[in-house]
């Protein structure tokens, strides 16, 4: 490849990785379990607090088992930090989420997210997914 051909496959792979990363929060805020294999590889493994899964089924589990309570989330990432080798790459995002817990209170939380991802015959996909949480608030009273 020559060095444009290689700046523009960079490009695009950074642009499809952020994708990703974006796509990953409305897949929890809306429950978008049905696109689960547009974002993640069947064996990717996840760590948080809660524990580690093996796999997309027990994946989706572990996130309807805690996200499924709320009324409503809203997820925002940002902070992208996309390293790329070859066939793999790995992104660190910030993510900065509002749980609203009913019609009175809602919850704040912050964490950093370390992907893994993996290109495959459709695309870049993450292969694992290490959430390190930073901080949590109790319920507050909403003003909304």
């Amino acid at each position: 490849m020559t060095s444009t051909e290689t700046l523009i496959r960079e490009l695009a792979d950074r642009t499809e990785l952020a994708d990703l990363v974006a796509r990953h929060s409305l897949w929890i805020d809306e429950g978008r379990y049905d696109e689960t294999d547009r974002l993640f590889t069947p064996d990717v493994v996840v760590k948080s607090l809660r524990g580690e899964v093996h796999g997309i089924e027990a994946l989706i589990e572990l996130v309807r088992a805690r996200h499924d309570d709320y009324t409503r989330t809203l997820h925002n990432k940002s902070n992208l930090v996309i390293e790329i080798d070859g066939e793999t790459a790995t992104v660190r995002a910030h993510d900065i989420a509002v749980f609203v817990i009913d019609d009175k209170t809602e919850a704040i939380a912050a964490a950093i997210h370390h992907y893994g991802a993996r290109r495959s015959e459709e695309g870049w996909r993450f292969d694992r997914l290490e959430i390190t949480p930073v901080a949590l608030t109790q319920a507050l009273d909403r003003a909304l």
